[in-house]
C-alpha cells in the first residue's frame, strides 16, 4: 500500500465515522505534502464539504483529529485552507520498512493481464553494431525489464534487415574488390568484413554513380530467386549474423522473436494486394502503388516500387499484422531512433486504414541520436564507433581506473576480469540510459566511468560499500529488528520514504517508456546513503537495536539498488 493509498483509506474511515457517509477511497485527493508546510502528504478538503457543509479549516481539523486521535501511524496534522496536511509517526515509517524488507519481489508491480511486444535493435547486415545500435539495443532491453516489471507479458523481438539495397551494396563491393576476402583469411570479425564492403561501396559510387543500376539488378534478381546472388546474400550474411551474436552476448542482450525481412516482405506484399482491391491504395502508371495520404495531412506513400519490389514500409505492414495474430499482442513498441518518426506516422494510419483496430496500440519510441565531441557518425564513411571497440575500451578505462585505487590486490586475477567487464559495461550503459530517450546526448567515454557523480560506477562503488559494512557486521539482523516503536531518526526517514517510492518509479517509467526514470531513482538513492553513511555511524553504533536497525536499513537499500539498476540491465559487484 503507498502512502497515498494508506490516507485514502483512512480519511475514508474518517468521513464515514464523523459524518455517516461512505466515499469511495479512489476519490479522495492525495499528494506529497509542499516542502513550505510541515507534513508528510496532503489531503484536499474541498471536494469533501458538499457532505461536511462546513468551512474547509473546520473539515480539515475534523478529520484531522480523528485520524490523530485513532491511527497510530498519523502523529500530526495542520488544516491550511482547504489542504489537510499530515504527518507520519515513526511506527509508519517502521511498518513501511519492514513491509518492503519482507517483499520478495519489491518493484514488481501485479500482473496486468497484457502481452506487449518490444522490437528493438533490428540491424542492417551490412555493417557491424555501432555506438547508435548500443543506445537502441540497451534502450530497447531496459523498456522490455521495466514494463515486465509493470506486471506485463514482454515479448522482446528484433527484425533483421537482410536484404534490400543497401545489402546489395555491400555484397556488390565484395564481389568487385575484395578478392574472395573471409573472415578466416582476413582475420576480422563477419560483421566488419562486410562493413568495409559498405564504405568500399560508397567510394566506388562517388567515382562511378553508374553502379548503382548494378546493384538494383542486383536487388531484383535477389528477388527473382538467382542462385548465384543467393548463395553470395546467405553467405555474407551469414558472417555478419555471427559477428552480431558475439556483440549481443557482450551487451547482455536476447531476444525471444527474431524476424528477418527476407522472410516477412512478401507478408507486405500481400496486404498491398488487400489495399488496392479496398481502394486503400492506387497504382500509378508505372506500376508502382501509393497510399494517398493527403487529406490526413501527410504525403503520398509508396508501398510498392514499379518493379515490383518492396520497400520497407511494406515489409512493416506485414510483420505488424502477423506478429498481432501470431502472438495475441495488447500492443507494440518500436524502439527506433526519431529520424523514424514520420515513417510509424504513417505506418500506423495505413494501418487504420486497412481496417486493423490494435493500430492505436503502436507506439514508437522515438529517441535522439547519439553524438561525439567531433559531431554525427556516418557509416557509409566508416566515421563510426564500433560497438565492440567500444566495449573493450570501456573495459580498458575500468582496468586503469580500478587498478589506480589499490583496492583489489586480495583478489584472483579472474575476479579482477569479471569485475573490469562489470565496470565497464555498468559505466557504458548508465551514461546512456540516464538521458532521457527523447534528447540528443554527447557520448563522452571519460566521463561515464568516473567513481563520482551521477554515473555507474558510483552506483556499484556505493553497493559495493554496502556490502562491505553487512560483511563486517557481527550481530545478525533482519526485518524482525525494526520494531513498530524504533525512533528513526530525520535521515532514515528520508530513505525509507526514498525506498517507499520504488514501485512509483517503475511505474512511471513504463508508463513514459524511460529508463532514465530509474536510473535517476538509483543515483538519488545511492546519494542519500553516501550522505547517511557519511553522517551516521552503522557498525561503531553502541545501542546493538540501533545498529540491527541500520544494517537491515542499508541492507534493504543494497536489494533495491540492485533491483533497480538490474532493470537497466545492470549488475553491481559486492567489491570494488
Amino acid at each position: 500500500m503507498t502512502p497515498e493509498s494508506f490516507i485514502q483509506n483512512k480519511a475514508a474511515e474518517a468521513i464515514k465515522a464523523i459524518y455517516s457517509t461512505e466515499v469511495a477511497e479512489t476519490s479522495l485527493q492525495v499528494s506529497v505534502t509542499r516542502k513550505e508546510f510541515e507534513g508528510d502528504y496532503t489531503l484536499v478538503t474541498f471536494p469533501l464539504l458538499k457532505i461536511t457543509r462546513q468551512a474547509p479549516d473546520v473539515t480539515g481539523n475534523a478529520i484531522g483529529e480523528w485520524l490523530v486521535s485513532n491511527v497510530p501511524e498519523i502523529s500530526a496534522f495542520n488544516s491550511v485552507k482547504g489542504f489537510l496536511n499530515l504527518s507520519f509517526s515513526p511506527v509508519y515509517w517502521n511498518e513501511s520498512l519492514k513491509a518492503i524488507a519482507e517483499a520478495p519481489d519489491y518493484g514488481q508491480l501485479p500482473s496486468t493481464g497484457r502481452r506487449i511486444m518490444v522490437e528493438f535493435s533490428s540491424p542492417n547486415t551490412n555493417k557491424p553494431l555501432h555506438l547508435g545500435h548500443i543506445r537502441n539495443n540497451l534502450l530497447g532491453d531496459s523498456v522490455s525489464r521495466i514494463l515486465k516489471a509493470c506486471g506485463n507479458d514482454v515479448v522482446k523481438s528484433t527484425i533483421v534487415n537482410d536484404r534490400g539495397v543497401h545489402i546489395c551494396k555491400s555484397m556488390y563491393a565484395w564481389e568487385k574488390c575484395f578478392n574472395g576476402a573471409t573472415p578466416e583469411s582476413t582475420g576480422k570479425k563477419g560483421d566488419h568484413l562486410v562493413g568495409d564492403c559498405y564504405v568500399a561501396y560508397a567510394k566506388m559510387e562517388k567515382e562511378h554513380p553508374e553502379v548503382i543500376d548494378d546493384v538494383h539488378k542486383m536487388l531484383v534478381d535477389w528477388e527473382k530467386g538467382d542462385p548465384h546472388v543467393r548463395e553470395l546474400w546467405a553467405m555474407m550474411n551469414g558472417w555478419v549474423y555471427a559477428g552480431f551474436d558475439e556483440t549481443y552476448a557482450a551487451l547482455g542482450i536476447t531476444f525471444d522473436q527474431v524476424d528477418h525481412e527476407s522472410e516477412t516482405y512478401l507478408l507486405g506484399k500481400e496486404l498491398v494486394q488487400k489495399g488496392l482491391a479496398e481502394g486503400v491504395f492506387v497504382k500509378d502508371p508505372d506500376g508502382s502503388v501509393w497510399c494517398d495520404l493527403t487529406a490526413d495531412g501527410l504525403d503520398r506513400k509508396l508501398v510498392l516500387r514499379g518493379d515490383g519490389t518492396s520497400v520497407y514500409i511494406t515489409q512493416d505492414l506485414g510483420t505488424a499484422e502477423r506478429r498481432f495474430q501470431n502472438f495475441k499482442l495488447d500492443s507494440h513498441v518500436y524502439v527506433v531512433g526519431n529520424e523514424q518518426d514520420y515513417h510509424f506516422q504513417v505506418l500506423k494510419l495505413i494501418l487504420k486504414k486497412l481496417g486493423f483496430d490494435w493500430a492505436d496500440q503502436i507506439y514508437h519510441l522515438s529517441y535522439g541520436m547519439v553524438e561525439l565531441p567531433e559531431g554525427k557518425m556516418k557509416s557509409r564513411e566508416g566515421t563510426v564507433v564500433d560497438a565492440d571497440d567500444l566495449i573493450e575500451s570501456m573495459y580498458l578505462e575500468a582496468k586503469k581506473t580500478s587498478e589506480e585505487s589499490g583496492k583489489l590486490a586480495d583478489i584472483t586475477a579472474e575476479e579482477k576480469d569479471r569485475l573490469y567487464h562489470m565496470i565497464g559495461l555498468g559505466a557504458l550503459k548508465y551514461f546512456i540510459i540516464k538521458v532521457d530517450p527523447k534528447k540528443t546526448m554527447l557520448f563522452n567515454p571519460k566521463e561515464s566511468i568516473d567513481f563520482n557523480g551521477n554515473t555507474g560506477p558510483f552506483i556499484q562503488y556505493t553497493h559495493a560499500r554496502i556490502c562491505s559494512i553487512l560483511r563486517k557486521a557481527t550481530v545478525a539482523f533482519g526485518p524482525a529488528d525494526i520494531a513498530p516503536d524504533a525512533q528513526p531518526s530525520a535521515k532514515e526517514v528520508r530513505l525509507v520514504k526514498l525506498l517507499d517510492l520504488y514501485p512509483v518509479k517503475v511505474g512511471e517509467a513504463g508508463a513514459a517508456l524511460s529508463p532514465a526514470v530509474i536510473a535517476n531513482y538509483a543515483y538519488e538513492l545511492a546519494k542519500e546513503f553516501n550522505q547517511y553513511y557519511h553522517d551516521t555511524p552503522i557498525l561503531k553504533e553502541e545501542n546493538e537495536a540501533v545498529m540491527k536497525y541500520r544494517l537491515e536499513l542499508i541492507s534493504v537499500m543494497a536489494r533495491t539498488l540492485r533491483s533497480a539498476m538490474g532493470l537497466l540491465g545492470i549488475q553491481l559487484p559486492e567489491r570494488m
